[in-house]
């Protein structure tokens, strides 16, 4: 039989939708296989309670480029924000919250100023690497060396001054840096969490800097709109992607959960549904995560034994969880303004305090007191809840994949944790609890399909970035199998909703089909 479509692309997240608008675009025939009934993978909008609806898992945009989001033209295709440039602030018991980079981070807002300029031009100099398809190693390929002289020429760029101190942080921990800069705890364990926000690290973790650089790095790629909340969830990011998708000829099922890759000849020619029906495609491309793709869908026994070695050695184990709560009315947080509850609230008092709270995780144990950042999602956009009641989004450092006691054991008292938590900075509020979700990495593992529970589909650190993510031999978004691409998280640049990886996966499945 002859191929169906062009290109076959397993997973519906904003990854595989993005590759598809790329592709289609081009002049492909593709179709995109979600094994949910919605398409957007962890970028998705749905109820929780009656009457309650939340962003499951991904719940504020401020990572993808602007250049995609006009390339898809997003709001033509029906995107909306409900809140911009969103404020973010530490939290205290005491009720001494300040805003990051604001009048009220006194002491340290001069100081604020000048570290965001110092990251910020460092993140200007590294914005081509987390656009561009990865050169490889080890080869004679003068565009593989090409690649890396444009890296070099970048850095270089910064001056002699920037480039000595990029290369004096790049390997550090955040605690040293943020040591070195600041006074106030508050904006330091702000500052902090955000470095380990998704990952199994704490703020003494080397290559912390690194974590931290790359999110800035997204950051100031992604327009003037800043940290922001979409109308209707995140869901309508990948919505509106799915919109732009089908009108350049995408087809989209739903509900279609793929059971295998098909190969013949030593070579990946389509799909095989869990329904038993077979599609082929000239080229396949998961949005699955790598050890999803390569151990379930591929199977290690069209691969090399040392390939196969690494992909499980990947590591891609979850600490993160999401709390979803539904308030009968908005609670007040001590020490913060009214009119800031729309912003982004983060419960991370000190640096010592996220690294004690990450201390747990290398246990086996979920965090005595856990870091948390916060969002009242309802106050932006009041269809999500009930008239007059609301709904709170938190997401949850640490709570590990690999739990020795157990989940089902510990799932409860977990919860009646981070209550009695969110009482002492908003008191009164657990009476307005009408419902509670809490979905732990192994919850995010079944739901989303991510294998770990990991956001990221693995961590993002030095021997896991770049030329060697996810492993060598599958960092260029193609695979050790012949029609075998990767276009998600797992892949160059990693997570978060950019779709980066998903344009640059497109990219070099074209080249290949040319």
């Amino acid at each position: 039989m002859g191929k169906a479509f062009d290109s076959v692309i397993i997973g519906g997240g904003h990854n595989g939708l993005v590759c598809a608008c790329y592709l289609a675009r081009a002049g492909q025939k593709v179709l995109v296989l979600e094994a949910a009934n919605q398409v957007g993978g962890a970028s998705v909008t749905r109820p929780f309670a009656p009457g309650f609806r939340v962003s499951a898992c991904a719940h504020l945009l401020h990572m993808m480029p602007s250049g995609i989001m006009n390339d898809l033209d997003l709001t033509k295709n029906g995107l909306r924000l409900a809140a911009s440039d969103m404020s973010s602030w530490a939290l205290a018991t005491g009720g001494d919250a300040v805003e990051i980079g604001g009048e009220s981070a006194t002491p340290d807002g001069a100081a604020y100023a000048r570290f965001t300029k110092l990251l910020n031009s460092l993140a200007d100099a590294l914005r081509p690497v987390l656009n561009m398809v990865p050169p490889r190693l080890g080869t004679d390929s003068w565009a593989d060396r090409a690649d890396l002289l444009r890296v070099g020429w970048n850095v270089r760029k910064l001056g002699r001054k920037s480039m000595q101190e990029l290369l004096r942080i790049i390997g550090m921990n955040a605690y040293d840096l943020l040591e070195d800069n600041f006074e106030s705890d508050l904006v330091k364990g702000a500052i902090g969490f955000d470095a380990v926000l998704g990952t199994n690290f704490g703020p003494r973790s080397p290559g912390t800097v690194l974590t931290l650089l790359t999110r800035m790095v997204a950051q100031g790629g992604a327009g003037p709109a800043g940290l922001s909340q979409p109308t209707g969830g995140m869901g309508a990011v990948t919505q509106a992607i799915a919109t732009a998708a089908r009108g350049k000829g995408v087809e989209i099922r739903t509900g279609q959960a793929v059971a295998h890759i098909l190969v013949e000849n030593d070579r990946a020619t389509g799909v095989i549904l869990a329904s038993g029906e077979t599609i082929r495609a000239g080229a396949v491309i998961s949005n699955a995560d790598p050890k999803s793709t390569f151990v379930n869908l591929l199977g290690t026994m069209h691969l090399d034994t040392g390939f196969v070695r690494r992909v499980h050695h990947m590591r891609a184990r979850g600490v993160t969880a999401k709390l979803h709560l539904a308030l009968s009315a908005l609670p007040a947080f001590s020490g913060v303004p009214p009119a800031a509850l729309g912003g982004r609230l983060i419960i991370a008092p000190s640096l010592d305090y996220v690294e004690r709270a990450y201390n747990h995780t290398k246990y086996g144990q979920a965090s005595q007191a856990p870091a948390l950042e916060i969002t009242l999602p309802s106050i932006n956009d009041p269809d999500l809840a009930p008239a007059g009641q609301h709904v709170l989004s938190a997401i949850v450092q640490y709570a590990p994949y690999a739990l020795k006691a157990g989940w089902p054991t510990e799932r409860d008292a977990f919860k009646d944790r981070l209550l009695a938590m969110l009482e002492t900075y908003a008191p009164g509020l657990t009476k307005l609890v009408i419902a509670i979700e809490l979905l732990t990495p192994v919850d995010i593992e079944s739901e989303f399909r991510m294998s770990g529970g990991h956001w990221h589909h693995g961590d993002l650190a030095f021997d896991q970035f770049f030329m060697v993510r996810p492993v060598p031999g599958a960092a260029q978004y193609s695979t050790p199998m012949q029609g075998l691409f990767l276009c998600g998280a797992g892949s160059h640049p990693g997570g978060g909703v950019m779709g980066i990886a998903g344009r640059n996966a497109a990219g070099q499945v074209l080249r290949w089909a040319a």
